[in-house]
């Protein structure tokens, strides 16, 4: 469907680092105007999280809308490859099966996307515990889960998602929990009166989960096993009580992957990227769409990836026309963020010998015992093994407000063979 770029050099106008929708709505965006245009993302295939699977087998309009367009425009796609440095301005290195590919460009757009935050709890390393996001993927991908039973839980509008995708695929959803309290989704529901889209996707999400329990003030205290899950402990108000369950499906909303733009020297503020009106950043000729400038949804990412893509290809008034749609969009986001915001109860989930960083089995006692990022990583070496503070470092945020404080190359774990393979790359010599 796309063109393979097998070449260990590549070279076009615009650069895309993520396949998602925004950058999907970014790329076809950018081609149109006549840019040459190469999308590259660590996953086999365009869609991203959201969209996985869809360029394979289309069952949402608005992706197969999208990929048509990247396709007609002759989007090039470069899949499998993760871009780990910049030697020099205008030439990333990225790594793939076969090697180190050298990618040369004018402007860049970030549509990296998001990740799910997982908080620790006693039992939350047993196999079977899994992000929700996470599960679904696998399922996507084939792990059979027919009459399995699976506890949702967490926090945001994922949640929903998930349950009804697992139910469909053959799943006993037993129930969804909820952290957020009730007032605030309900100020969530009055708050969709003028986004009818949104108020007829919830209907939906309702039918396909009716006779699932949804409660609201509810989160994992434990999950409970000895090889593997076996049952979870729930807590609502004063009320604790065992589920017996298969899986556990459990992520608390969604963190912007920002470590490339941070990498780069992009500002960054409350975990986001910032941009100006056009989806720049502060380093000229870089741009970011999607939930890397902030968690906001489909519709958000996909109107920030348009304008991103029309902006860098010379297009600013196509691009100014779209602002003030981006500006009601972001008022929606907004709303998002504050009713799935984390409660302060979650910062006593973990019990001292809980392990936090699951890639170095360093556990919470040994955390308190330090006084920043910096130091527990010199000290317990927390957040550098192979997921490089990915899943630890959004839950040490949130429990002790330490923030990382610098991101160097390798921005990602490669290979040794790389490390030596991209210096030919840099200077030109095989």
């Amino acid at each position: 469907m796309y063109k393979p770029m097998n070449s260990s050099r590549h070279n076009c106008d615009v650069l895309v680092i993520g396949g998602g929708p925004a950058g999907l709505a970014a790329a076809a965006c950018a081609a149109e105007g006549g840019a040459r245009v190469t999308i590259v993302d660590d996953n086999p295939g365009l869609g991203g999280q959201i969209w996985r699977g869809e360029q394979r087998k289309p069952s949402a309009p608005e992706a197969a809308e999208w990929l048509r367009r990247a396709q007609t425009a002759q989007v090039e796609f470069i899949g499998g490859a993760q871009v780990y440095d910049q030697p020099e301005k205008g030439l990333l290195l990225a790594e793939n099966f076969d090697g180190v590919i050298g990618l040369r460009y004018r402007r860049l757009i970030l549509a990296t996307g998001a990740r799910e935050r997982f908080l620790p709890f006693p039992g939350w390393t047993l196999p079977n515990v899994m992000g929700a996001g996470g599960l679904q993927a696998l399922v996507k991908s084939g792990l059979p889960i027919d009459g399995s039973k699976v506890v949702v839980a967490g926090s945001g509008p994922l949640l929903l998602a998930v349950a009804a995708y697992l139910r469909k695929s053959g799943a006993e959803v037993l129930l969804i929990a909820e952290q957020a309290p009730q007032r605030r989704l309900l100020a969530f529901g009055l708050g969709l009166w003028n986004s009818p889209a949104k108020i007829v996707q919830a209907i939906k999400l309702k039918r396909q989960l009716a006779g699932v329990p949804h409660l609201t003030d509810c989160w994992p205290l434990a999950a409970n096993g000895e090889e593997r899950l076996q049952s979870v402990t729930l807590r609502r108000g004063r009320k604790t009580w065992d589920v017996a369950c298969d899986y556990l499906a459990c992520g608390f909303h969604l963190v912007p992957n920002i470590e490339l733009a941070a990498f780069f020297g992009c500002a960054v503020h409350a975990g986001a990227v910032q941009v100006d009106e056009f989806q720049q950043t502060t380093i000229p000729d870089i741009y970011c769409a999607g939930e890397a400038t902030g968690i906001g949804g489909l519709e958000v990412s996909l109107m920030e990836g348009r304008i991103a893509g029309l902006a860098a290809a010379g297009r600013q008034e196509k691009a100014r026309v779209l602002i003030a749609e981006r500006r009601r969009l972001h008022r929606f986001a907004d709303l998002l963020n504050r009713t799935f915001a984390l409660r302060e109860e979650l910062k006593s989930l973990p019990q001292p010998e809980t392990i936090v960083c699951r890639c170095e089995d360093v556990s919470f006692a040994r955390l308190k015992k330090q006084t920043a990022w910096r130091a527990a990583k010199l000290h317990t070496r927390c957040g550098m093994g192979p997921c490089q503070g990915r899943v630890c470092g959004a839950a040490i945020e949130f429990l002790l407000g330490w923030q990382a404080e610098s991101v160097r190359p390798p921005v990602f774990p490669v290979r040794i063979g790389s490390l030596i393979r991209d210096t030919t790359l840099v200077t030109g010599q095989e």
